[in-house]
């Protein structure tokens, strides 16, 4: 490819999963959504996410996000959770599975200990069909028209949906737990961010 093509083929990449990102307030299954923010800010325990490939990493980001504004979460490998790290899960605790298909065998391998302990199961997927959808106590829709490689395959546009979702459910709950700058800088002391918050509050 020409340095032009190359440029090119990156500008349509970046073009669709940026439209990717602005349909979905299209397309937003509100209900759900206001479903999962009061679970979350309802929990009593932690949130536990679990998912597979780039799921695990929009899983991994999503933990870390709900951990920033004080709800507690954690990833856990669904590898790693038959094996006895199922024991971090316990009834008062949200459990998220993410899966772009919704038959992911890893994830719905954990759901029978999920409605053994009795926690909240919450499933995301673009399958209303799938097993996950149907098994969990509250289904979150999540879909892209396409994903920008050549293939439709590579899940880039998908996961930065369901990555998208979450982070504007946690600005939502920002807002809804009254969640302050002060609390911000008790936990994110380092970095530029510290920096900012920590001046901002002298």
């Amino acid at each position: 490819m020409t340095d032009p093509e190359i440029i090119s083929e990156v500008k349509r990449a970046l073009e669709i999963e940026a439209d990717s990102i602005r349909n979905l307030t299209e397309v937003l299954d509100e209900a759900s959504v206001l479903k999962v923010a009061e679970a979350l800010k309802n929990c009593k325990g932690k949130v536990i996410l679990s998912g597979c490939g780039t799921s695990a990493q929009a899983a991994k980001k999503i933990a870390h996000s709900l951990s920033c504004i004080e709800i507690p979460a954690l990833f856990l490998s669904p590898a790693d959770a038959v094996h006895g790290a199922l024991g971090v899960l316990q009834k008062e605790d949200v459990f998220i599975l993410i899966s772009k298909g919704g038959n992911t065998k890893e994830l719905v391998n954990l759901i029978p200990a999920c409605k053994t302990k009795g926690a909240l199961l919450i499933g995301v997927s673009e399958n209303s069909d799938s097993v996950i959808a149907r098994e969990s106590d509250i289904f979150l829709f999540v879909k892209v028209d396409q994903e920008p490689c050549r293939f439709n395959m590579l899940a880039t546009a998908s996961t930065l949906a369901v990555i998208s979702t979450f982070d504007a459910i946690c600005i939502a709950l920002m807002q809804m737990t009254g969640y302050t700058r002060e609390q911000f800088a008790v936990i994110h002391p380092a970095g530029a961010v510290g920096d900012r918050l920590l001046n901002n509050l002298k």
